[in-house]
Parts: structure tokens; sequence; C-alpha cells
């Protein structure tokens, strides 16, 4: 049964992942994994948040300190959260700019901040993590846990990103209000190569994709997908410097550490994999995936060299080509991004949730959510008949 429950419930705040064994972690983290498979999120796994915070990449001087949450209960660990305190809304991908700004013209102080979710990773997944048989008692003991320590230090607000649609669901039991944004997600139906998928899409659009895939491998060089011990130390120093410019453009400097691709060669090269465009013996191009049970991750994409219709190649096509090879059900193909549809990446919603300490900037926030979920289920529906699939199959996909 579910949620057996007995008189008390300890939560705790860590500074540090090494002050939690990595076993109880991943047992809320990943039960699913315990058969020797693959997690459903690679992004909540002890191995990646501790390349994270080993790495420098969170930690003192990013604005984002770790304060990891525990629940325990009958001295068994039964939940725990990625939990930071945030001096910035950088990395997050769910926009509260205008929150902050109403927030401190009202005179509050609205930095920082606790977030429960993966740095720099716009990806859905589980935030309250639960051991199977804790999920309510669990869920709720974390979340009390995130408000007790946003009040007993006078913080703002918490908020929780990326969480799942069962999470979303969950959110008026647990005192929080749910935001509605979006994403494109490609779905793979069960194809049996690339050219199945192409047979699914309007004529226009698949020539358009016959096209640049065309362009793309004409480049003058190689493409490949690489994984596990195919991946070199030596690779990652190529990434790098890709990831340096992307980030420079994006964000103005780079989110992850170098010291970070050392760790997931180290850790979680078996979940990842890296497309690399080489010319000339010299890689000029990479994205970097990650893999999940039934999903793949795309997160990075950088090149030192420009070349027709690449980035739609290693990003968005060769991912395809990996999940159908390795039977994953979907590709997250990261923020932003109308361009996707056309390739067959439709919208999907994506979740978070969010508390305020003080009840009457809620209130003005949740009035404004209310009209955000309208918006966004409308502009979902308009997009989707953008799509590029057959009408016939345009159901199949939502």
């Amino acid at each position: 049964m579910d949620d057996q429950v007995s008189e008390t419930i300890e939560v705790n705040v860590h500074g540090a992942l090494s002050q939690i064994a990595q076993a109880d972690w991943d047992a809320c983290a990943a039960p699913e994994a315990a058969d020797g498979g693959r997690p459903d999120d690679p992004f909540t796994s002890y191995r990646f948040l501790r390349a994270l915070e080993l790495s420098g990449s969170v930690g003192p001087g990013t604005g984002w300190q770790p304060r990891y949450l525990t629940a325990h209960q009958d001295g068994q660990m039964i939940a725990c959260a990625p939990l930071y305190a945030k001096g910035h809304s950088q990395g997050e991908y769910i926009f509260d700019h205008n929150w902050a700004h109403a927030y401190e013209r009202a005179g509050g102080r609205y930095y920082p901040k606790l977030q429960i979710a993966v740095p720099f990773t716009p990806a859905t997944g589980r935030r309250l993590l639960t051991r199977p048989g804790h999920t309510s008692v669990g869920r709720a003991a974390l979340v009390q846990g995130a408000q007790q320590l946003a009040q007993e230090n006078g913080l703002s607000s918490v908020h929780i990103t990326f969480c799942t649609d069962d999470e979303a669901r969950a959110a008026p039991d647990l005192g929080l209000m749910h935001r509605m944004t979006q994403q494109y997600h490609w779905h793979n139906r069960g194809y049996a190569g690339f050219d199945d998928f192409l047979a699914s899409l309007n004529s226009r659009k698949r020539k358009m994709i016959r096209k640049e895939r065309a362009r793309a491998n004409g480049f003058g060089g190689t493409i490949r997908t690489l994984t596990g011990d195919e991946i070199a130390p030596g690779h990652w120093d190529a990434f790098w410097t890709f990831y340096q410019d992307t980030g420079a453009r994006k964000w103005g400097m780079p989110y992850l550490t170098r010291e970070f691709f050392d760790h997931v060669q180290d850790t979680m090269r078996d979940d990842v994999a890296l497309v690399l465009a080489e010319r000339g013996g010299r890689p000029v191009a990479g994205a970097l995936n990650f893999i999940g049970r039934q999903a793949l991750f795309g997160r990075y994409w950088g090149c030192v060299e420009e070349h027709p219709c690449l980035h739609f190649e290693c990003c968005y096509y060769r991912a395809m080509d990996f999940a159908i090879d390795h039977g994953l059900a979907r590709v997250e193909a990261g923020a932003q991004g109308e361009h996707k549809i056309a390739r067959g990446y439709l919208p999907a919603q994506t979740h978070s949730l969010h508390w305020f300490n003080d009840p009457g900037f809620a209130d003005a926030v949740e009035k404004y959510l209310e009209a955000e979920r309208a918006a966004i289920s409308e502009d979902i529906e308009i997009l989707t008949e953008y799509g590029p699939f057959r009408k016939a199959k345009v159901e199949e996909q939502q």
C-alpha cells in the first residue's frame, strides 16, 4: 500500500551531496534503475548532480548554492530533492524576472529564493524524489521543509521547475501554484527507421528534410554519434570549445566548467550520445545528448565552422536516428525554437510549481498564471496545426 505513515518524518538540509549516501539518493531518484537499467531521468541521478558540484558548476560564486533536502521515516530515507538557494534567475529556463521586478518594486527582496531544480537543465522529470510507497507523504514533507526553510530565513519564495505532469496535478494539495510553459518534443511512434518517420509527413516537409540532411552530410566531412567507451577524453576538449562559443553568445558566459565534462566522462559516458562532425580530421561541430530510460535529452550544441543545415542534422535528425535505433519513446530537444515544428518536434506542455511567502503577492501571481495557462494552451493547439505530419497523423502525435 502506498504511503504507510508513522508518527514522525524528519526533514534535513544538506550543503553537499557527499553528506547523503548515493544508494539512498538514487533509491528515491531512480528506483526504476534497480533492475540495472537506465534511470528515467539521468539529471536527478547522484552522478550528474555530484558532477555539477565537484566541478564548481554549482556552489560558491555561481548563484546556485546547494541545500539538498532529505526526509527520513523510521530510520529510512524516503524522499529527497535537489534544492538550491538562488541569487539570480539565470540557468532556469522558466523566466520569473518580471516577478522579481514587481516584488522589489513593492519593497520586497526577491533574491535569494529557493529552487528545486536541476541546474541549467530544462528537461522534464520528477523533482520531489520519493521511494516507491512513499509518494504523497514524501512530497508533502519536502515541500513543507522547503517552505519552512524559506520562512525561517526570510526568503521570498520556493520554485519547482520542469516537474512531471503528476507533480503538477498534485500542486493544489501541496499548497503550490501551477505554471504551464511549453517546449517541442519528438515522439517515436514505433518507426522502423528514419524513412518510416518521413512517410508520416506531408510531401513538402518530407522533401525539405531530405534536402536538409543531404546538405548537412555534404559539408565535406563525417558525422558520428559516439557513446560509452567510443568517447575519448580528448573529445571533450573539442566539445568544450563548442560549448564555450554557444554559452558566450546565449548567456554571456558558460554555465558549466570544463571539469564538469571530465566528470561526465568518468561516471556517465554510457549515458551520453555525443554527435561529432569532423572535417579534415578536426572536430568542427557537436551536439551533446543524455540518454534516459525512455527519452533522449538534447542539451548542448556548438561549432567552430558554419555549414548549412549542420545544426539541424546534429541536434535533431541524429537524435531521431538514435531514438529509433535504441527504441526510445521521445526526444526532448531543450528550450525554445519554433523552427523545430517543421522538423517533427511538436509543442508539449511543461510545468513548474511556485510558492510565495507573501500571501498578497501570491494572489497576484495566481491570477497571472491562470491567464497564462489559457494562453499557452491556445498556443499549443494552434502551433500543433502547423506541424509537418499528414493530417491523419496529427492526433497520434499529440
